[in-house]
């Protein structure tokens, strides 16, 4: 198998590489502070410019078209200056993809532009729950029909950029006769509407620049135009919309590991032990060469599943498989980074402490790799 990037694909990953290295790896840990809140958010509208929210979005709706592939090379990229930045984006495509995928005529002329032009700064998938993590159809949000409205009660939790998201996809029950999974619906939630309390970030590990909230709507009024899709058929839509998400979590964790190695690379060929550097121990070229190895494997697989996904062909299976695979060797990636410089590593002056943070979540969110192998496995054995 070849994979050939267009030159439209080449000139996006550029693009993002580009700036990563001018405005996002230079503020990287500047902007983990809260005091710095607009800096970051400079930055995702300067995304949203350059038209990075809406990667695979139509142009008649401000999106720039350019797929999946070019998607995950962006996300690479960014996630190597500023990986809070690559989740934001990563995220707020993965709701534009929703809407364009399910939403009418009307729900598509309203959101995908707002997104994409950034006058929505983000947007949030609203899915997890205190007691519906791994196992959404656990849910216990609700929205019950009155006359033209739906009216929302529940929380939602670990929500990426609620604070400063313009519209929410929601999930929430709307048939609770029905068997688990299918009595659940979809809705566009406008963050302006009363009924709607979103917590103070959290306090988290890692990847500290990008908000993480709970949702809570009480007696929160929807219109019954912001159904997506159809009533009781919204499982189907987090499952399907997951997948894709998927590509892009995993696109930035290589884009973790491939910056943690590299800084390595460098540290170990300056740095000497013994007489001599120490990138001319065989042990540490050894560490290095599986690292590599396996952050290539993890690209090639992440490729093939955005190949398939802009070629309508059945990608799942092969985005599970890229996401447990990806995140977890570059998790793998960063530690051994951090372990080539030893003491150093440790120090917060040197970007391997943060990197290291950062790509911990990687294996938890976006369905955690364990969730991952069941639905690898599920498939394998059907």
């Amino acid at each position: 198998m070849q994979i050939t990037f267009t030159d439209e694909e080449l000139m996006i990953q550029e693009t993002a590489r580009q700036f990563a290295l001018s405005e996002l790896k230079p503020n990287a840990e500047k902007v983990e502070s809260a005091n710095e809140r607009e800096l970051f958010l400079s930055n995702i509208k300067k995304l949203s410019e350059l038209g990075f929210m809406g990667i695979n979005i139509e142009g008649q709706y401000g999106g720039i078209e350019a797929g999946s592939a070019a998607f995950s090379l962006a996300i690479t990229e960014l996630a190597r200056g500023c990986a809070s930045t690559a989740v934001t984006t990563s995220v707020t495509n993965m709701v534009a993809e929703v809407i364009q995928a399910v939403g009418n005529a009307q729900q598509k002329q309203h959101y995908l532009p707002k997104i994409c032009t950034g006058e929505y700064t983000a947007a949030g998938f609203c899915l997890t729950e205190s007691g519906a993590g791994s196992d959404p159809s656990a849910m216990k949000t609700k929205a019950v029909k009155d006359g033209n409205d739906y009216i929302l009660n529940g929380s939602k939790i670990f929500i990426t950029s609620a604070e400063y998201a313009g519209v929410f996809v929601v999930w929430a029950v709307t048939d609770s006769e029905a068997g688990r999974g299918k009595g659940i619906s979809c809705f566009l939630v406008d963050s302006s509407l009363e009924g709607i309390t979103i917590s103070k970030a959290e306090d988290k590990m890692g990847q500290k620049a990008s908000a993480t909230n709970e949702v809570s709507f009480a007696n929160c009024k929807i219109p019954a135009s912001a159904l997506l899709g159809e009533e009781n058929n919204g499982f189907k839509i987090a499952v399907t919309e997951l997948a894709g998400g998927r590509i892009g979590i995993a696109s930035l964790a290589l884009g973790l590991g491939l910056e943690a190695l590299d800084y390595a690379r460098e540290y170990i060929k300056e740095r000497k032990q013994f007489g001599q550097a120490l990138a001319k121990f065989q042990g540490l070229q050894w560490m290095l060469a599986d690292r590599y190895t396996e952050l290539e494997a993890a690209r090639l697989l992440i490729m093939q599943a955005a190949v398939n996904k802009d070629n309508n062909l059945p990608f799942a299976t092969a985005a599970s498989m890229a996401k447990v695979f990806a995140s977890e060797k570059a998790n793998d990636a960063c530690y051994t980074a951090l372990q080539l410089l030893g003491g150093a590593g440790y120090i917060k002056e040197y970007p391997l402490e943060r990197l290291a943070r950062d790509v911990r979540i990687t294996t938890i969110y976006e369905g955690t790799s364990e969730i991952q192998r069941l639905i690898i496995a599920r498939d394998i054995l059907a």
